[in-house]
């Protein structure tokens, strides 16, 4: 198996093309039990450097359809990883283990990982200085631990934890 080496880049606007784009063909394999895809993640937060992993999450109508559609998926490029220890989500990767391009997060509507996702993103687009703060921390943890997924994540986790707390008081918060 190959390492997967992690890399933090600058923002890169065509990130916003290459969703629009895969969007599209997910609408075409999940037609009417789609209800929305959505970009989310560091790709989707403009100004921040982030993995050049295009993050998506597709609300569907019914999560326990979604793996009926695998065949399509995969005849996309896609790999289903079931739940992947995540309970009512589907995920597929786009790519090969050492070059991935896409992630694809999966929930039934009505999810509250739907609105947790769209509510990081959102808050983070609406303060620059916390996404630039992210962001550096990214770098760092890159740097750090250029193949140790793990060591990255449990790295982010505390400030992603923070900022998730701050995102939820912000967006309950009266206009």
């Amino acid at each position: 198996m190959t390492r997967r080496k992690i890399e933090v880049v600058p923002h890169d606007p065509e990130w916003a093309r290459l969703f629009e784009r895969e969007a599209r063909e997910l609408a075409e394999v999940f037609g009417p039990e789609l209800v929305a895809v959505r970009h989310i993640g560091s790709t989707a937060i403009p100004g921040i450097h982030a993995k050049p992993i295009i993050d998506m999450l597709l609300e569907v109508r019914d999560i326990q359809r979604v793996d009926a559609f695998n065949e399509g998926m995969i005849a996309r490029g896609y790999r289903p990883q079931g739940e992947f220890g995540i309970p009512g989500r589907r995920f597929f990767i786009k790519g090969d283990d050492a070059h991935r391009t896409h992630h694809l997060h999966a929930f039934g509507t009505g999810s509250p990982r739907i609105a947790r996702h769209l509510t990081f993103r959102d808050y983070l687009i609406a303060h620059p200085a916390e996404a630039r703060a992210y962001s550096r921390l990214k770098q760092r943890l890159a740097r750090q631990f250029p193949h140790d997924i793990e060591a990255y994540m449990d790295g982010k986790d505390g400030l992603i934890k923070e900022i998730e707390r701050k995102a939820a008081a912000w967006a309950a918060a009266p206009p």
